[in-house]
């Protein structure tokens, strides 16, 4: 029995939205699980390092998994993992088994995020890119909707209680993966370990998982820094300043989705092009605006800027890589969140030394960089075609 591709297109997007539900979940809850271990905040920032390691770890072994098995148990078994992580945080009663579970959270959520990214490559003939794009949006729409969902449910009942519902979502989809019929196993019999090193030897997958290396180190220090950027720089109230993040992801859910469809047919050359000019006209209104308003509109662009460099280079790799997608994939991946986790721990102390005023000028820098990268893959992408 073959399998339909609209089916396993709409369950990796299921999976992509919950994994952006359960990010977020975990991280609105952090304060109540400093309160009922008695954390302290190094006990805290060690707590949730564990976090990224598991995703990390996910991120890195879901590939070799998917080319030799195939994403039925790998997608399902994740979910399980991630249903455990919740039940294991909600209820843990220390922080040493809380770090266990946590770590499981982690890589399940690697694992899910990786493999649904890898799939809808593998079942999309041609606009690779554009279906990533779509892919994409589920995530922004769990992480722009879980906020309002869990304050409201938060006047109801307690965190616990949220975490296991959370979890049993992802419970029911371990389930659902199981029922559903997936593209068979690229390499039944293992990834050969010469066609392994030709990854990495081959420059423009190196040069690509850079690129979003850097890109991915781009969000983050968006995501981890700009509340405290516009409260110091601009005096902006706390609660508006998070109201303006809110408009950073919704600007790169919206042109996510315009990229998926609308936008379907443009040439991926024009959308970075477009792309990079969004970026650099954002990053001056942040710079130069010092209301509210200016700094919405101008995380709004940004989010839209950065919103096509995961998909269309996603794209590339699974064009290039067809049959090893899942262990391209996994490389690309491990080594953009790397660069997630080690950018932001320099953009810390930039802004211990010397002010959180330089987040943009570091953004800028960041810019450059990937302009760079991006002219040199479209080149390569462009000739080897």
């Amino acid at each position: 029995m073959a399998y339909s591709k609209k089916v396993v297109f709409w369950a990796a997007c299921a999976g992509m939205l919950l994994f952006g539900i359960s990010l977020i979940s975990l991280g609105s809850v952090a304060a109540e699980l400093r309160e009922k271990l008695n954390l302290d905040n190094i006990e805290a920032g060690t707590l949730f390092s564990i976090l990224p390691l598991g995703i990390l770890t996910g991120s890195l072994l879901f590939g070799p998994i998917a080319d030799k098995y195939g994403y039925r148990v790998l997608l399902s078994v994740s979910c399980v993992l991630m249903f455990a992580g919740f039940e294991g945080i909600a209820y843990s009663p220390s922080a040493g088994l809380l770090k266990i579970f946590i770590y499981f959270f982690g890589l399940g959520g690697g694992a899910v995020n990786g493999a649904t990214n890898s799939l809808v490559s593998d079942i999309s003939d041609k606009d690779k890119g554009a279906n990533l794009s779509l892919l994409g949006v589920f995530f922004g729409v769990g992480a722009l909707g879980m906020p309002l969902i869990s304050g409201i449910l938060k006047s109801r009942f307690n965190f616990e209680v949220i975490l296991t519902g959370v979890g049993i979502l992802t419970l029911a989809a371990a389930i659902v993966f199981l029922l559903i019929k997936f593209p068979p196993p690229k390499q039944k019999e293992g990834v050969p370990v010469s066609k392994s090193i030709s990854l990495i030897k081959d420059n423009v997958l190196i040069m690509i998982a850079f690129f979003l290396f850097f890109q991915s180190g781009f969000e983050g220090i968006i995501n981890n820094w700009t509340t405290t950027f516009l409260v110091e720089q601009y005096s902006i109230q706390q609660s508006y300043a998070l109201y303006a993040l809110s408009a950073f992801v919704a600007g790169m859910t919206v042109m996510r989705l315009l990229n998926g469809s609308i936008l379907r047919s443009v040439q991926p050359g024009r959308i970075l092009t477009a792309s990079f000019g969004m970026i650099l006209l954002a990053l001056i209104l942040l710079k130069t605006g010092h209301s509210i308003t200016i700094s919405v509109t101008g995380l709004i662009i940004l989010g839209a800027g950065l919103a096509s460099g995961f998909p269309v280079m996603l794209g590339f790799v699974g064009n290039r890589f067809n049959e090893l997608s899942g262990t391209a994939f996994s490389l690309v991946l491990f080594i953009a969140l790397f660069g997630n986790t080690l950018i932001n721990y320099g953009m810390g102390i930039i802004a211990q030394s010397f002010g959180i005023q330089h987040l943009i000028t570091f953004a800028f820098a960041e810019t450059f960089i990937m302009m760079v990268l991006c002219f040199i893959i479209l080149g390569k992408v462009k000739i080897n075609n």
